[in-house]
């Protein structure tokens, strides 16, 4: 299939070099008072969003499958999602729900507690990202065993402060010039079945991937009693957008009801529809004692949730809050944002997702760079080797990709050391899912057939 050459408002449209003059103005005063630690893999300026449609600051329109990094779950400035926050900011911008209550936050809650897999009563603590989502869970998890451990994943992300940040392995120069870490953090492999850490089959690797929890961690390195949680990306998502077996959660869960170690799902970049479902936790039966979310949330308002069984948010008045957590129009927001998700979006990310992995699960058979193409929903990972029967990564040929992809107005983001992220707003229609499919295609084809 060729890419089409209508000029339509649901596709890109390019009208000057990139980046232009206006664009060009902007970067260089951003690279006068910005901080030098932000990462930019292409030279976009947004000025307006629709959608799926984003517009930079000389009028060029772009198809966005990054979505904020998978944080614009209802598209770009969704009417009902506007109207939310519009009516909200117009009656009450903010008290504190640390110190006050709002009813608002009291309806999310029980949203979220009742969706919540597991059927379980529930309790639930707003902060304003992940990363504080994650140090919540953290800090809960302390609270209630009175256990100091932890135990996480090789290639997992879960935030920059000090405390999510111990518990990331996704790339050292997150830790570089930062050390020492919050103690007590030890990390496992995680099941990659494309590069399974013991040369296993998928389902034999999600058991060896567990048991070298138990052994050798758990006999040579921390007792299984002084663990307070296991923290997990049920798909992980910095690392490569990785999907394990099944039975690595069934197998999980065992170990951890054994032990009585808890177990954090860290769906803050998985959750919300992404994955066709509205926790990724639920394509594996899989029910957490605590969730982390954020990012999807609220449609691009700064919002995370710490979700976790009753019994075990047990701490007391002061033990931990936030100023400005559930600040009451980011609720309204998450409250739009919520029923869009379960009326059309979460099916709609099934569907085309279905609809887009189909067509890009051709391209190992096609072109020899490209290893593995996986994901669930609009979750999905491009992994861009030298050779396939070395497996060897090409990180300069995926951010090859990713820049030429730009180029032809499509925005991608890198993940992991080699792979591609596609993460559009659940918003995409089938046509908008051939013309990425078709672009990537077509850059690929051209660098490395």
């Amino acid at each position: 299939m060729q890419k089409t050459d209508l000029v339509r408002s649901d596709l890109p449209n390019l009208q000057t070099a990139l980046p232009g003059p206006k664009a060009r103005r902007v970067i260089e005063r951003d690279g006068a008072v910005l901080s030098p630690s932000y990462t930019r893999s292409y030279p976009l300026v947004a000025a307006r969003g629709e959608g799926a449609i984003v517009e930079d600051a000389d009028g060029n329109r772009f198809l966005d499958f990054s979505a904020g990094i998978a944080v614009c779950s209802t598209g770009h400035c969704h009417p009902q999602v506007v109207r939310a926050i519009q009516d909200q900011a117009a009656r009450l911008i903010h008290m504190s729900g640390t110190d006050f209550y709002y009813e608002n936050m009291v309806a999310l809650a029980e949203k979220l507690s009742m969706l919540a897999p597991g059927n379980l009563p529930r309790r639930v603590y707003f902060g304003n990202s992940g990363t504080e989502a994650i140090e919540a869970a953290l800090k809960m998890a302390r609270y209630h065993t009175k256990r100091t451990q932890f135990v996480a994943f090789f290639g997992a992300f879960h935030g920059r402060t000090m405390g999510s940040l111990a518990l990331t392995g996704s790339k050292n120069v997150q830790k570089r010039g930062f050390f020492p870490m919050m103690p007590g953090v030890h990390h496992v492999p995680y099941p990659d079945c494309y590069r399974c850490p013991y040369g296993q089959t998928p389902d034999q690797c999600a058991v060896e991937c567990v048991q070298a929890i138990e052994d050798p961690l758990f006999r040579q390195t921390v007792p299984a009693e002084e663990v307070a949680a296991i923290f997990v990306e049920p798909v992980q998502g910095e690392g490569g957008y990785i999907v394990p077996p099944k039975k690595f959660f069934d197998e999980l869960r065992r170990l951890a009801d054994k032990y009585g170690i808890l177990i954090v799902a860290d769906e803050v970049q998985s959750g919300m529809g992404r994955t066709g479902k509205m926790f990724a936790s639920e394509h594996f039966g899989f029910v957490p004692d605590i969730l982390a979310l954020a990012k999807g949330i609220a449609s691009g308002m700064p919002l995370g949730a710490t979700i976790a069984r009753a019994d075990i948010m047990d701490w007391t008045p002061g033990a931990h809050a936030s100023t400005f957590g559930g600040n009451p129009v980011c609720i309204a927001a998450a409250l739009a944002t919520m029923e869009l998700l379960e009326r059309e979006l979460v099916e709609n990310a099934d569907r085309v997702g279905r609809h887009l992995l189909g067509r890009l699960g051709e391209l190992p058979r096609k072109y020899p760079i490209v290893g593995d193409v996986r994901g669930l929903g609009l979750m999905i990972g491009i992994e861009i080797v030298r050779d396939q029967q070395t497996k060897e990564r090409a990180p300069d040929l995926r951010d090859k990709i990713v820049y030429r992809c730009f180029e032809q107005g499509l925005l991608t983001l890198g993940a992991g050391p080699n792979s591609i992220r596609l993460c559009p707003p659940l918003v995409i229609t089938r046509e908008q899912a051939d013309f990425a499919a078709e672009t990537i295609e077509e850059v690929i084809g051209s660098i490395g057939r």
